[in-house]
This record gives structure tokens, C-alpha cells and sequence, in this order.
């Protein structure tokens, strides 16, 4: 059996400390202030979810104007989705 030869290190790196952030191995810090989002984002968020599931919830008990109509369901979901999507977004 032949004996496997040891690996070639590069000179500069074996034995020394080099900063990661040289290396590329660490990301660059943003501004605290980019981080969030709104205050009033999480109050759309909640008030897109709620007004979604109102809009169906009064289709269904027959309150809104023009009876049971499947148009109240499709726009009471597409309201929730809406607001849905904004909360992916949420930082």
C-alpha cells in the first residue's frame, strides 16, 4: 500500500488568524432601522385578516346586502390573502 501525501495547505492561512469578514464568511451588518417594518404593517396585517373573515362570516348569516352571494366569499378571501402576503413580508 502506498502511503496517501499529507494535503498542501496554503502558507498564508495555516497557523495564522485571518478575519472571516476578509474571508467573505460573515455578512455585513445592516442598520437596526432597516430591520423592521412599520408600526402600522402589523395593524394592516390584522386589520386585512379580520375584515376578510368578517366579510364571510356575515355572507353566511345572510346580513350583507344582496343575500348569500359567492362573490362576498371570494372578495372576504381574497382580503385574507392579501393579508396573508403582507405577512410574509413582516419584519
Amino acid at each position: 500500500m502506498t502511503k496517501s501525501s499529507p494535503k498542501q495547505y496554503n502558507q498564508k492561512t495555516v497557523g495564522k488568524y485571518v478575519n472571516p469578514e476578509t474571508r467573505g464568511r460573515i455578512t455585513a451588518k445592516r442598520p437596526v432601522s432597516e430591520d423592521h417594518s412599520p408600526r402600522w404593517y402589523g395593524l394592516l396585517i390584522v386589520g386585512l385578516l379580520a375584515l376578510g373573515m368578517l366579510m364571510i362570516i356575515l355572507n353566511y348569516l345572510s346580513v350583507l346586502p344582496g343575500s348569500v352571494s359567492s362573490w362576498y366569499l371570494v372578495a372576504g378571501l381574497l382580503v385574507m390573502f392579501s393579508g396573508f402576503y403582507l405577512a410574509t413580508r413582516y419584519k
